[in-house]
């Protein structure tokens, strides 16, 4: 394959292998009433670090604070977050699991990890390893087209 086609294809690639992630992990967590938004978002919260703000958080999953606002509210409905206040800033609220919370994330991650390894199955790590530093230059690219 010449170096344009490869080029040509890769945001695909990307494209596809992702709509494919999310739509098996999806079908996998149909039962725990969970859509892939709010999915992601505790995951998020959860290798964020518990007791980020909403704004942190927002920074983190690269996404706008009222559209997070909204997720939150819907995660906070179920029991699975709660907001508490900052003792620096009143004006600011930091999130953290439920105890539904946690056991949700720990079931979530779980699942997760049975997809990821039948989707990585018969990838060498060394493969792994370029593919992911691709990505992040690919990353590094995009957050330096935004300046």
């Amino acid at each position: 394959m010449d170096q344009q086609t490869l080029r040509d294809q890769f945001p695909f690639a990307v494209a596809r292998v992702t709509r494919r992630w999310r739509k098996l992990l999806d079908e996998r967590l149909k039962d725990l009433g969970v859509t892939q938004a709010r999915w992601s978002t505790m995951v998020y919260l959860q290798r964020g670090g518990e007791g980020l703000t909403q704004r942190e958080l927002a920074h983190l999953m690269a996404i706008e604070n009222p559209t997070l606002v909204r997720l939150l509210d819907s995660l906070e409905e179920q029991g699975l977050i709660e907001r508490r206040p900052c003792k620096r800033d009143r004006r600011a609220r930091r999130l953290y699991l439920t105890p539904a919370g946690e056991r949700f994330m720990n079931d979530l991650n779980e699942r997760g990890n049975i997809l990821r390894d039948e989707m990585l199955a018969g990838i060498e790590d060394k493969d792994l390893e370029v593919a992911l530093g691709v990505f992040e230059k690919v990353m590094e690219n995009a957050v330096n087209l935004k300046k």
